[in-house]
């Protein structure tokens, strides 16, 4: 199971939001969208769930093309959209009927997520009634009760105390699990780490970076070390305008080429008290600004 965007373009009026992008999201993984603000991540998810068309190109699903007849998308909107004076039982089964389940399946599915997510006590409560964290969590059962093949999830863990985002994190992976295409698109680098196997980069509605997340890591030139140590400043006066010290204390120093680390590593634990050493691998927060701080 696959789901693919392939040369995609969308304009608005003279505005060109879309630039003829593609990528693959497979099941049983998940996929990170990624941009700044204005980027065209969220007119690639209206496309992708039928919003509003394409102007050009096609959208996929395991080599067919996609439409409401042959997928079921689950979608958690980063701007939430449930009726705060409504029951949360009878918003949960209108949006689950909504996607083509029986009125008996709806309730005994609500009732599972919402045991699930530990949220039975508020089932015939009123929306506005809850934490913004607890709605964020019945919003989230809208996007999975009616058992999705894809899940998009925008910003899911916006508003989210540690408990209730590790909670999360359990369904997200169990989803996974289960064989589904679940794709991320958020701004909180971590969790997009965390749960990723494959990202896109969207930057001016072009992508700019895509591929395995390992792959994209490892391929960054390996001439950095990272080095702790209670001898910080002697090393760095070893290193002068090579080394640069973090804010977390650590240094990271600079090799003429990626095959001198071993050489420079071995000099390190001979002559000073090393606590930790290791090859620097950018974070996916380094990446994204990499290719994001100019806007296209």
């Amino acid at each position: 199971m696959e789901l693919e965007m392939k040369q995609v373009r969308k304009s608005f009026g003279e505005k060109e939001v879309l630039k003829g992008i593609s990528f693959r999201a497979e099941g049983g993984k998940a996929f990170g969208l990624l941009g700044r603000n204005g980027a065209g991540k969220t007119t690639s998810i209206r496309i992708l769930m039928e919003v509003f068309p394409p102007d050009s190109g096609e959208i996929l699903f395991s080599h067919a093309q996609a439409g409401k007849r042959n997928v079921q998308f689950g979608y958690l909107p980063e701007e939430r959209g449930l009726y705060p004076k409504k029951k949360i039982i009878d918003q949960l089964v209108y949006f689950a009927m909504l996607k083509g389940m029986d009125r008996r399946s709806a309730v005994r599915s609500a009732d599972y997520w919402l045991k699930r997510l530990d949220m039975q006590q508020h089932r015939n409560k009123r929306l506005d009634t809850l934490s913004k964290g607890n709605q964020q969590k019945i919003q989230l059962i809208t996007a999975l009760s009616h058992n999705p093949q894809v899940v998009i999830l925008d910003e899911p863990f916006s508003g989210l105390d540690p408990v209730n985002a590790m909670l999360l994190k359990d369904v997200v992976k169990e989803e996974i699990a289960k064989g589904k295409i679940v794709l991320f698109s958020s701004h909180q680098m971590s969790y997009i780490e965390e749960f990723c196997d494959r990202i896109a980069i969207l930057n001016g509605g072009e992508i700019v970076l895509s591929g395995d997340l390992h792959e994209i890591k490892r391929n960054y030139p390996r001439n950095r070390l990272v080095v702790r140590s209670e001898q910080h400043a002697q090393v760095a006066a070893a290193f002068g305008d090579a080394c640069v010290t973090g804010e977390d204390g650590t240094l990271l120093l600079t090799l003429p080429q990626p095959d001198a680390k071993q050489h420079v590593m071995r000099q390190l634990a001979e002559t000073y008290d090393i606590d930790e050493m290791k090859v620097f691998e950018p974070s996916l927060n380094d990446i994204f600004v990499e290719y994001t701080e100019q806007q296209v």
